[in-house]
């Protein structure tokens, strides 16, 4: 497969069962790529940020509706420390890792060692934006720091949404990635116990996921191979990473601020350079900006 144009990365949306099962599948190997590219990230890193990205966009397009969005945090006692993602229901996601450097021994499937890499004791945190006063925020303990099993529990334990979450990335060995992306399934109110026991039986019997994805199997081919005929594709939507910092943004953070902070960063540093952690990019701020943001600042002080 390497080497080939593949199209632009897809989720698909799907129900089963007649409609008791509602499934996602989303091919998400260049998404995943291009966060790979923006934060220099090594195997054990990449795949503990791809697997948390994908997660994240499936948990999005799932739960998600117009503006809203979702934050994924994923604190683990590993050695790439927190990974950080937000998704909406528009199909683009962005996030980053605290360490994006890590690189482990392989595990004895002779796998990227996820589980060492994440940590095993910890927990996920999902804030959801859903446009009310507060948002709402759910943590659960991480279960396995394989991050498949500890989404899954968050689901169940936190929304009481009977799931399973599947994320798989595939890393080459100079450090790009191969394919990634991953499942959803979802248990709709209503649905009986021998749906979800079927349901569960299947997934159990599944290739692993890498090797689908390996082996060029689309997100349909994905979902149907865990329902068969008995699923019905209702839409394809496009998936990207992509994020929406600009120095607007930026601008009104340091308006924000204490206005001798500003100063400070006025008489010290004549100007400031604020960095996305999502993405790398860079906003310069010069000292006549600086001092029409300490004015906007001092406006605010009661």
């Amino acid at each position: 497969m390497k080497g080939q144009n593949k199209m632009t990365d897809y989720l698909v949306k799907s129900l089963a069962h007649q409609g008791m099962v509602r499934a996602y599948a989303v091919d998400a190997s260049q998404l995943v790529a291009q966060a790979q590219q923006k934060h220099d990230t090594w195997p054990a890193s990449s795949a503990a940020l791809g697997r948390t990205l994908i997660a994240t966009l499936l948990m999005s397009t799932a739960g998600l509706q117009d503006e809203q969005t979702l934050t994924a945090k994923v604190m683990g006692d590993g050695p790439v420390g927190a990974i950080i993602a937000d998704g909406n229901a528009k199909g683009t996601v962005k996030g980053y890792i605290q360490n994006p450097h890590v690189n482990l021994p392989p595990n004895r499937q002779h796998h990227i060692d996820v589980r060492q890499a994440v940590g095993t004791k910890g927990k996920i945190a999902v804030t959801k934006d859903l446009g009310l006063e507060q948002p709402f925020t759910g943590q659960t303990p991480l279960v396995s720091g394989e991050l498949g099993d500890d989404f899954t529990y968050y689901m169940a334990a936190s929304e009481q949404i009977p799931s399973a979450v599947g994320v798989s990335v595939f890393v080459n060995p100079d450090n790009t990635i191969q394919v990634a992306g991953g499942f959803l399934i979802e248990m709709m109110p209503g649905a009986t116990d021998e749906v979800a026991q079927s349901v569960e039986q299947k997934i159990k019997a599944l290739p692993q996921l890498s090797e689908l994805l390996l082996a060029g199997k689309t997100p349909e081919a994905i979902l149907t191979a865990i329902f068969g005929t008995d699923l019905k594709i209702l839409t394809k939507m496009p998936v990207a990473f992509k994020c929406d910092c600009s120095k607007a943004r930026f601008g009104r953070s340091i308006a924000s601020l204490d206005p001798a902070e500003i100063q400070a960063m006025i008489d010290e540093d004549h100007g400031a350079q604020a960095v996305c952690h999502f993405c790398g990019r860079k906003y310069q701020f010069d000292v006549a900006e600086l001092k029409g943001l300490k004015q906007k600042a001092l406006s605010k002080k009661p």
